[in-house]
Parts: structure tokens; C-alpha cells; sequence
């Protein structure tokens, strides 16, 4: 039996895992694919204090290594399923099933696609939704950004070193990234800006992306755009199916103010969670808070 299990291991769930073993809570932490979590893709972050540039992977590495130097235990598993038994839960992976008396699930998101005619058939040909993964493919050439928020715009302007021209394509007339990231990409003259258009179609073969077949919003215009590459970011949906606590509409998970889900001693943090801001110091805040909200249920138990 653990005191505390943590599902994800991004930075919100790491954080939790720190400040678990600093609390003496007999935790292990799962995670289904690599530690870090999303913002391994970031190529640099430049708003987590502390750090004026830093590159995704090396933030992790640091989090990483100081949980672990905790003594934090770590278990690579995929979970099916998070069960209230009452006295304690289950937590049912791939692997085996572990009882705890509280959970943290902080598993995040995953990039949302657009739903349009060709996209699916040439992810891994040309459409991808991950510059830094992908962008040296593009060197030299023309690509497509997707999206108009903060992670199109910075995403956008690491391709602006490698590729010959990106043209940014939003379909309302003006951005929703930070004041700071827009700024930057209006003054890079590697971006050719396409407000007020949506994309109908992702036109390719089996040779990869040819083409963007776009829509003007306001006057319904169709144009055909010649690009080598797409890179999508239009939101993120996240990662909750195998859980059955309360959800909003999109899926994201609704808490109370101390973090807590609709099932006592099940707590959610970060990305996957119902919150108005999604960044690594957000998702920090929330491990933190979590992992002291669970001592805390723990101690209740009595036991």
C-alpha cells in the first residue's frame, strides 16, 4: 500500500513527487512514455523564473534528477484505470495494479488536430505538430504554422531559423499569445502572416505536403498556398480517459480549490485539469499544492 501514487511525469507531476518525498509519503510515480511530458518539444522556454533561456529537455533533466536524488520511485506503465475502493484506491496499469491511499493524475495533454481532408494521411509526411521534432526536415524550404496562441507563435519562430519562409495562418484578425511572443514574430521577416483563414484541406501524396487549400472567413475566398510542411497548433485535448471523475465538456478535469476531484483523495494538477493557464510554473504551483493537499488527506485517514 503507498500513501501516494502520481500519474504523469511532466513538471507538475515531478514537483508533486519532490515535495511527496520531502513529506516522508511512500510514493512511486507512473508514466507511460518518457519523463518530462510535453515541454520536452519546447526548444526554449523564457518565462519559467530562474532560467532567462532553457531549452524543454534540460528544465526536465534538472526536475528529473532531483526528484529521483529524493529517492523518489518511478515505474513506466500506462494506467487503464483509477479505482475508489472506499478505504483506498486502485490504480490498474499495464503492468500490474497498485494500492495507494491518494492519487495526483497529472498527465497532461496532447496537441489537438485540425479534422481536415489529408491531415491524418500525412502526419509523418509533411504535417507534424512539433517544430523542434521536426523543423530541421524544413531547412531551406517553406512551411505552414497553424494557430494563433502561444505555442503557434514560439513554435513559429523556432522554424523562422531553419526554414526559408513560414507562413502563419490564424483564422481570427488577431492573436491570443503573449504580448512579448508577438512582438517578436511581427518583427521576424521570416513570417508571412494569413489572418482570418482557415485551412479546408492538406493537399499531398505519397511524396508528402504540396499544399494548404485555405478559406477567408469574412469573405469565404478560396486560395491554394504552396508549402512543403505543416505545423499545427490549434489547442490541446487531455489525456483523462482512463479516469471517471467529473470532467467539463472538452474532458478536462474539474477541481475544487484544493485541487481535489470529484472522488476523495484523487487529486489533479497541471494541463489536464480545468484551469485558465497552462505553463510549466502553473503546473509547478499545482504539484506543489497537490502534493501537500495529499499529505494532508493522507494524515485524515488515521491510519
Amino acid at each position: 500500500m503507498y500513501d501516494l501514487v502520481i500519474i504523469g511525469g511532466g513538471p507538475g507531476g515531478l514537483t508533486a513527487g519532490i515535495y511527496a518525498q520531502r513529506a516522508n509519503l511512500k510514493t512511486v510515480l507512473l508514466e507511460k512514455m518518457g519523463i518530462g511530458g510535453q515541454i520536452c518539444m519546447s526548444d526554449v522556454i523564457e518565462n519559467y523564473p530562474g532560467f532567462k533561456s532553457i531549452n524543454g529537455i534540460d528544465l526536465m533533466k534538472l526536475f528529473e534528477e532531483q526528484a529521483r536524488a529524493l529517492g523518489l520511485e518511478v515505474k513506466f506503465a500506462e494506467v487503464t484505470k483509477v479505482l475508489d475502493k472506499g478505504t483506498h484506491k486502485e490504480v490498474v496499469t499495464s503492468e500490474e495494479t497498485i494500492a495507494a491511499k491518494a492519487v495526483i493524475i497529472s498527465t497532461g495533454a496532447r496537441p489537438r488536430r485540425l479534422g481536415v481532408a489529408g491531415e491524418a494521411e500525412l502526419i509523418g509526411r509533411g504535417v507534424s505538430f512539433c517544430a523542434t521534432c521536426d523543423g530541421f526536415f524544413f531547412k531551406g524550404r517553406e512551411v505552414a504554422v497553424i494557430g494563433g496562441g502561444d505555442a503557434a507563435l514560439k513554435e513559429g519562430l523556432f522554424l523562422c531559423k531553419i526554414a526559408k519562409k513560414v507562413h502563419l495562418i490564424h483564422r481570427r484578425d488577431a492573436f491570443r499569445a503573449e504580448k512579448i511572443t508577438q512582438d517578436k514574430a511581427i518583427a521576424d521577416p521570416n513570417f508571412e502572416f494569413h489572418l482570418n483563414k482557415v485551412v479546408d484541406e492538406i493537399k499531398g501524396d505519397a511524396m508528402g505536403v504540396q499544399g494548404l487549400l485555405l478559406s477567408d472567413t469574412v469573405t469565404g475566398k478560396k486560395e491554394d498556398l504552396k508549402v512543403d510542411g505543416v505545423f499545427v497548433f490549434v489547442g490541446i485535448s487531455p489525456n483523462t480517459t482512463f479516469t471517471d471523475v467529473e470532467k467539463d465538456d472538452y474532458g478536462f478535469i474539474k477541481t475544487d480549490r484544493l485541487l481535489m476531484t470529484s472522488a476523495m483523495g484523487v487529486f489533479a494538477i497541471g494541463d489536464c485539469r480545468d484551469t485558465p493557464l497552462r505553463q510549466v510554473a502553473t503546473a509547478v504551483g499545482d504539484g506543489a499544492f497537490a502534493a501537500f493537499e495529499a499529505q494532508r488527506y493522507v494524515e485524515s485517514l488515521g491510519e
